[in-house]
């Protein structure tokens, strides 16, 4: 592909969390402004400086991503909110600059079409299926019960958590829906079946949900929880509910050293939610404006799939095995010399399919106390062939 860029690489955000999710900012922004601090540090973008462009909060997403055409973007890092990415999608796609969430999760964009222009470093919903199943075997579980709130996120993860089990051999496998407030009937379904555990999908609905099948009889080592469900429940249930329960959140705690990184971009930094997923995004369309050797947002994104290492991308790679690299420095210095890199980053491999997916996807396993409140105790990833 010739060069159409301008010669100056420029990222945007779009900086979309309000209210009570307005904290979840500060780590995104001060990652890209650490990212962009070490590229620029190795040499920047053809020996000038990238360039971060001023950001902005707003739940306005497509008016953010119109200002961020108008100031000549490249990429565009964002949004938070899966259900406002399609109004970015929509204006960037059309202006050819890629996108890249580091926080969006909802099943339905895989499908969305951006003509190759929307890609995110956060795996979809369904993903966790394979790692709740995972946990139930690890736990001496042969028989499951789903507990699903009714929506899409529920009926996703359900139908992918259902075909994960049966796969693994846990049978039988019962599924029970609920609407938020109204899981009685859901509850003493899944006790019907005494299930070995017991796999709650829930968010708004969750903790009625626990609620009803701890009345029912199923609780603590017997509860698994989906990502939507897992909070610091405390005092909210009752005692010893949710003792030996595990719950899953998606991604990677921060290595001490990037937490450390951030804090001295940031000294009022108190939480790092997203941090890692939008570091190694910035990272990613860097090291694709640098194997495309050009910074147009048509050429990053063609080399996106490429650079993370996804074999979708592999016909646009020098030939021979992609060579594993975990930083910029030195995934900047395979592209150099002419080899094909995956970019394997604080988040963990990317690799990227034809729809911008993830195809490896990272999560902390949290076991909660007598208190019902949980603690970091481990990590699964879940892989799967690129779609």
């Amino acid at each position: 592909m010739e060069a159409s860029g301008d010669g100056t690489f420029r990222i945007g955000l779009i900086l979309d969390s309000t209210g009570t999710q307005a904290f979840l900012n500060g780590a995104q922004l001060a990652a890209a402004k650490l990212a962009v601090q070490e590229i620029n540090a190795a040499g920047g973008h053809k020996g000038r400086p990238v360039e971060l462009l001023p950001e902005k909060v707003g739940g306005d997403v497509g008016a953010q991503a119109r200002e961020l055409v108008d100031a000549k973007a490249d990429v565009v890092i964002g949004p938070t909110d899966s259900s406002r990415a399609p109004a970015a999608i929509d204006v960037l796609s059309k202006a050819k600059v890629a996108l890249i969430s580091p926080a969006n999760t909802a099943g339905e964009l895989s499908q969305y079409r951006s003509g190759g222009y929307y890609f995110r470093t956060a795996a979809s919903d369904a993903a966790q299926a394979a790692v709740l199943v995972k946990l139930a075997k690890d736990g001496g579980a042969k028989s499951l019960a789903v507990v699903h709130e009714e929506g899409a996120y529920g009926t996703e993860v359900s139908a992918a958590v259902s075909t994960s089990a049966k796969g693994a051999g846990l049978e039988p496998v019962t599924t029970a829906g609920f609407k938020a407030g109204e899981a009685r009937k859901a509850a003493a379904a899944a006790a019907d079946a005494s299930p070995d555990a017991v796999v709650v999908i829930a968010r708004g609905g969750a903790q009625g949900a626990i609620a009803e099948l701890h009345n029912a009889g199923l609780s603590g080592k017997q509860l698994i929880l989906a990502d939507g469900a897992f909070r610091q429940y405390g005092s909210d249930l009752g005692s010893q509910a949710l003792d030996g329960t595990r719950g899953i959140v998606p991604g990677v705690f921060p290595s001490a050293h990037l937490q450390g990184e951030l804090v001295a971009v940031d000294k009022n930094l108190k939480d790092m939610t997203f941090a890692a997923e939008t570091y190694d995004a910035v990272n990613l369309a860097a090291l694709a404006a640098a194997a495309a050797d050009d910074d147009a947002g048509a050429s990053v994104a063609a080399k996106l799939i490429a650079v993370s290492g996804g074999s979708a991308g592999a016909g646009t790679q020098p030939a021979g095995k992609p060579a594993v690299c975990r930083t910029y420095k030195e995934c900047l210095a395979g592209v150099r010399a002419g080899t094909a890199v995956d970019y394997d980053g604080e988040s963990g491999p990317v690799r990227f399919d034809a729809n911008g997916d993830v195809t490896v996807a990272s999560y902390m396993v949290f076991t909660y106390g007598a208190d019902n409140r949980a603690k970091l105790t481990g990590s699964e990833t879940a892989s799967r062939a690129a779609g």
